[in-house]
């Protein structure tokens, strides 16, 4: 335990009441909340993963492969007929292009998916579902999502609808207030 008054909190309760005092005994900084959102937005995020990448391992169709999948099926249901640029997929997932040819290369390894030259721009390939893609995302999307949404299980339906306004409003926050350059500070 690190104080007496945390003790019997959880571990996550825990590190955040250590992180907390260390900042304002080291730092003289009174407001952490910050820091804390990061930290608590990551862990879960984290979770998230492991849970999914675990759930997932059979059918070698990890997170980001099932987002691209579950993306270019929106896409096609909303009349997208010629496909989706790596450069639209990579700003959807918040990759770099080299992170999504990574993922396309594997989904199209996987035959889920194919890659075919713009008509209109040979330099530019357009990224499409086949039929195996569309056949694994109807398969395995009634489980898959009732796996995610039980990890969220011990919320109500409220309480998520709460969050997710929430973390809507952080996400947005942190866009309006971070101004990402090319550049980078942290460590320079």
């Amino acid at each position: 335990m690190f104080e007496g008054d945390i003790e019997g909190k959880d571990p996550v309760q825990r590190s955040r009441a250590f992180v907390r005092r260390h900042l304002k005994d080291l730092l003289g900084l009174e407001d952490t909340s910050g820091v804390e959102l990061v930290a608590l937005v990551r862990a879960t995020a984290h979770l998230y993963e492991l849970a999914e990448s675990q759930r997932c391992a059979e059918v070698e169709l990890s997170g980001p492969r099932w987002g691209l999948l579950l993306f270019l099926m929106a896409r096609e249901r909303m009349g997208n007929r010629e496909g989706v640029t790596p450069t639209s997929l990579s700003r959807f997932q918040g990759v770099s292009k080299n992170s999504i040819s990574s993922l396309l290369r594997g989904l199209e390894e996987q035959g889920y998916i194919q890659r075919t030259l713009d008509p209109a721009d040979y330099r530019v390939f357009r990224i499409q579902l086949t039929d195996a893609g569309r056949r694994v995302i109807q398969s395995l999307a009634p489980e898959r999502i009732d796996g995610i949404n039980r990890l969220a299980s011990d919320l109500s339906s409220e309480e998520r609808q709460q969050l997710i306004t929430l973390l809507e409003k952080l996400h947005h926050s942190v866009r309006r207030n971070a101004h990402i350059s090319g550049t980078h500070r942290c460590g320079a």
